[in-house]
This record gives C-alpha cells, structure tokens and sequence, in this order.
C-alpha cells in the first residue's frame, strides 16, 4: 500500500501541471488521528496529509486526499488477533486515499470549505511477533478554512470524520490537519 500512495502523490502533483489554466490549490500539512483498530481500542496517531484541489465551478472543486498517520503505542486486545484476553501495545499505521467533491466561498482573506470523499483506507499493525494489514472502503465528511497569508500562499485547518470499516468492525475517527495551502 506504501508504494501505491507513494505512485499516487507523485502522479497527483504531476496533474497539478494539468490544471494550469484552471484555478485550484496544493495542500501538504500534518495530520492527527484520534483513530480506532476495529477492536473498541483507541490512539492517537500523528502523520502527515497532502491534497490536490480543482476548480470545476466558481463553488464547486474536485479533490484528490491521500493521508498517512502513525502510532507507536496503540493498545490492541490480543483476544482479536491471537485468541487471547491479554492487551499488548502496538506499532499502527493507517492510511487513506480517497476522492470526491469540495464546496467553498472566500469571504475576504478566509475561504471556508466543505467536502465529503471516498475511497480505500488500509490498516497495518505490528504487535510483538506478529503484523497484519488490512484495505477497506474509506470516507470523510468534513470541511476547514484556508487563511490567504500572501497572494498565492495560505494557510489550511481541516477537520474530518474519517470512517473506516476494518475487521467487520466500524470505525469513525476524528482526522485534524493544518498546513501550508499553494494557490495556483
């Protein structure tokens, strides 16, 4: 799964040359991540978020997320992955790329913004011997503001109900992200 998000960001700033005569933006910043394994356990995990964004109407803009967020303390009940009833900690790592329609006004140097996307999110975790990933259909609903700090450059605080469905189980975690947002 790393090296097809890694293919992909590549490929999405690629097509932020495509969009030259349009309007849109590039945003990369650092993400946290109040997630879930699938087994009613809970981490914070931290990471990073990039997105590209494309006008296809004065309000309306298509976006392309990918996200990765790491955790090295997440506390997994064995009982779900070794037949246990013990807990041991573990080294987690959840990623999503996912696509879909953003709405936005400016209002002098603000722009806020809504969207909801979908696409694949995958799980990977590591607990003493053993590690396991796992893909699934992902979501988010959310929305922010970019604050214009010069012609072209701002900046984003973005927050997100991130939905994933790992282990026949369903999780909604709590994505926050900030950064640097480039206008082209």
């Amino acid at each position: 799964m790393s090296r097809g998000i890694g293919f992909l960001m590549v490929l999405l700033m690629m097509s932020a040359g495509g969009f030259a005569q349009a309007s849109g933006n590039v945003f990369v910043g650092y993400s946290f991540n109040r997630a879930s394994t699938g087994w009613s356990n809970t981490g914070n995990l931290n990471g990073w978020e990039t997105s590209v964004e494309g006008k296809i109407a004065p309000i309306a803009s298509l976006v392309a997320d990918i996200s990765t967020q790491y955790g090295g303390s997440l506390q997994i009940c064995c009982g779900h992955l070794f037949g246990g009833t013990a807990s041991v900690n573990a080294t987690t790592r959840v990623e999503s790329v996912m696509f879909g329609p953003r709405v936005s006004t400016t209002v002098g140097r603000f722009r806020p913004f809504a969207h909801a996307l979908v696409g694949v999110g995958h799980v990977h975790v590591d607990a003493l011997e053993y590690a396991h990933g796992e893909s699934c259909v992902a979501d988010a609903i959310g929305g922010g503001v970019d604050y214009r700090l010069l012609s072209k450059v701002g900046w984003r605080v973005q927050a997100d109900l991130l939905q994933t469905r790992f282990y026949g189980g369903r999780q909604e975690d709590t994505r926050v992200s900030t950064g640097v947002v480039v206008n082209f």
